[in-house]
Formats: structure tokens, sequence, C-alpha cells
């Protein structure tokens, strides 16, 4: 709200302010004021701060200021950092954060390096560096802001639908970003060894590679039709990678048919990898799922993964992630639709996209009002705190009861 923080000097309004900071430290996207015109270099800077530590997440910034000042990292806090990171044991978990912080800085510098050069001869030598590290960070934390609307205002990346550099580093980058910190350290320690990944690694790594081939064939064929192959091409593979939570598009999506706009819906919801920069209700969630409902079609009593076994908590869990991701998802577009009388379709993909920290838009966000945004405050806020988080602390009554109510057969399905 500084005045400095804004070109005009004024400052910007509370809830223009408190937006676009959910937004950033939430690393969803959504934007009600254009970030290239209506902030100051400083408003930027702030933004880009509260990109990076979103992404990388608050316990791991907290934890990287305690090793910086020398101080003793307690079992408590190496607690928090293995739950943060979805890391299998606790042991090691200060080195897995040093390898973090030192990964997260050479893969967004080296995308730093290669995005400035198209962008300084776009922009200039300045205004292209500035350019190249603002939007290395964002891609690799799955954030989705962009300075291009000194071209054209909530424009993200549509004037360079084509272009190979900036094509390839911003997916490169989301796709890094969106993997996880623990898949990360198995293609470290493992390399080419498959076969020795954890098995969520192998999950991940799967479930990404499907998530990014099938809804790319899909939007290939059936989407853009009327563009030229190298745009269709370019733009059907970069609108699946950047559904997985990016919230950057090189093509208009208000050209899309609405069954285009539903299969982005669905991949917004399903996100990225636990302990990434990405949100959404995550692809193990995902998997699981799916991995479930193939078991009961085929009778079996357990849901497997690579010759192992799913523990049935794990199972309770994932069925109760996407009934919250679900319910605040409806709930939300239903809610906007009726508030501004705007078609279903369009307020849910709105509310997908900020549910699950993404910040694709079809450009209802700006001219939305007060309740609108306000929804969408609480749907970022949930989506990256995580709703079963937030459920747990707003429920939880302690230790578990050993006793157990009668048991009675209900028929589903």
């Amino acid at each position: 709200m500084l005045p400095l923080s804004t070109r005009d000097g004024h400052g910007a309004t509370f809830l223009d302010a408190l937006f676009t900071a959910t937004s950033a430290i939430c690393v969803t996207g959504l934007v009600v004021q254009d970030t290239a015109t209506y902030w100051s270099g400083f408003g930027q800077g702030v933004i880009l701060t509260l990109i990076q530590v979103g992404g990388m997440g608050v316990i791991t910034c907290a934890v990287t200021l305690f090793l910086l000042t020398g101080q003793r990292i307690s079992l408590r806090q190496r607690g928090a950092m293995q739950e943060a990171l979805s890391a299998p044991k606790l042991g090691g978990i200060v080195r897995l954060t040093g390898f973090i912080l030192l990964t997260t800085a050479t893969v967004e510098l080296l995308g730093a390096v290669l995005l400035s050069i198209p962008f300084c001869q776009t922009f200039g030598l300045a205004r292209g560096l500035w350019f190249g590290l603002f939007h290395a960070v964002s891609a690799f934390c799955n954030a989705g802001f962009d300075l291009m609307g000194n071209l054209t205002p909530f424009s993200s990346l549509t004037a360079f639908p084509t272009h190979p550099v900036i094509n390839l580093v911003i997916m490169a980058l989301i796709v890094t970003g969106g993997i996880g910190f623990m898949t990360w350290d198995d293609i470290k320690t493992h390399r080419w060894r498959l076969r020795r990944y954890r098995m969520q690694s192998k999950v991940i790594l799967t479930t990404t590679l499907l998530l990014l081939a099938l809804p790319a064939l899909y939007f290939f064929l059936f989407e853009f039709q009327d563009m030229p192959l190298a745009e269709r091409s370019w733009g059907a593979l970069f609108q699946s990678v950047t559904a997985r939570t990016a919230g950057f598009n090189t093509l208009d999506l208000s050209r899309m048919s609405e069954g285009g706009l539903g299969v982005m819906i669905l991949l917004m919801l399903i996100g990225g990898a636990p302990g990434s920069t990405a949100g959404g209700m995550k692809v193990t969630t995902f998997a699981v799922l799916l991995s479930t409902t193939v078991s009961v079609f085929r009778r079996r009593e357990d849901t497997h993964f690579f010759g192992r076994r799913i523990e049935e908590g794990t199972v309770r869990n994932a069925t109760a992630i996407l009934t919250l991701y679900l319910t605040l998802f409806l709930g939300g577009g239903l809610l906007i639709s009726r508030l501004e009388g705007l078609p279903l379709l369009a307020c849910l993909f709105e509310t997908a996209s900020a549910v699950g920290t993404v910040g694709l838009t079809l450009g209802l966000t700006p001219a939305l009002g007060l309740g609108s945004h306000i929804i969408l405050i609480v749907l970022m806020y949930c989506g990256r705190v995580g709703a079963l988080t937030l459920v747990f602390a707003a429920l939880s009554s302690g230790a578990g009861t050993p006793a157990r109510l009668p048991a009675e057969k209900l028929t589903v399905g």
C-alpha cells in the first residue's frame, strides 16, 4: 500500500494490496491490477520476494534463516521440515534443505540468463535482465506473474506463442519446480537408475508425464484449429504444462471450447507434486484415487503402485482431499456466479485457478466485485496452505479414542 509501490505514487487500495500479496505468497498469479503497468519497480520487487518465499515454502525459508544465523535446528523444526518437504524420514533433513536451496538458486539463475537473451533483444538491456529474473523465478515457483503488460495489459506471454527459447525455458522451469524437492533428490542420487527411486518419485514422474502428454494431444487435435501448425503445436504443449499451477498462457484461453476449458479445470485442480512449488490437490492424490478405482473394479482389496501396497490411511486422506477441493471449487464458483450474474463455467474456471493456485484466467478476475475478490482470496489461501491442514487445525480434538462403533453394511454405487 506504500506510495512508492505503484507507478502513480498514490499507493494501492487495501483490497488490491491484499489480493496481490495473497496471490504472490500463495504463488497463484491471479491479479486485479496489471503487474507491469500498475506496480513500480519496488512493488514488483515485493511481489517477486513473496513469490520466492511462497514457492520455497515458509517453513523452508524460516529454517534457512536459522542456518544462516548459525542457530541450532530443533527436533520440532526438523519435523516441520519433514512434513513440508514430504520427506520419508527425519534424518538428513538439514542436508536436504541445503541441497534444495542450492538447486533452486542454480535453476532460477540459469533460467534467468536464458530468458534474458530474447528479453534484452525486445526490451533493452536493463529491462531485459529484470524481465529474465522475474519470469524465471515466477515460472520456477509456478506463480504465473508476468511483466508483459507494457505490450498489452493482462497479456501474459501471448506475444511469444512460438518463440522456442521462451517457451522451452518457461516450460522447463515449471516442470522442474512442480515435480517436488524429493524427486530432485532421487534424480541427483540415482541418476538414470529408475528402479532405485522411491515409489513416490516413480508415481510423480509417471503421472506427470501422462498429464503433460495426453492433454497436449487433446489440445492439438481439438483446440485452436484455425491457427498455423507451428503455433498450434507450441500452444498445445505450453497450455498443457502451464495448467499444472503455473498460470502463464501463450494463447487466448477465451477462444477455447467448453470441452477444452473443462480439461484445463481438471488439470488445475490436480496440480503438481507434494513438497514442490506447485499447488493443487497433487498428482499423488490423483494417482491414488485412480489406482483405488482400478482396484475396486478388479475386486482387489488393496491399492498398489510398482509392486508396493498403499496404506488405507493414505487412500482415506486422498478421498478427503478430493472432497474438500471439489467443495471449495464448486461452492466458490456458484457463489461468484450468483453474485456477478456470470456464466457458471467461466466462474468455475476462476475458482479452480484460485484453489489450485494456478493463476490462469478468462479475464474475469479484474472486473469482479468486492465479495467475489474475497472469495478468491480465501480460495487461494486454502489452496496453498492445504484444505486438509486447515480442517485438521480447526476440528482436531487431540488423540483418537481406541473405541470403535458397531459396523453395518452400506451399499454405494
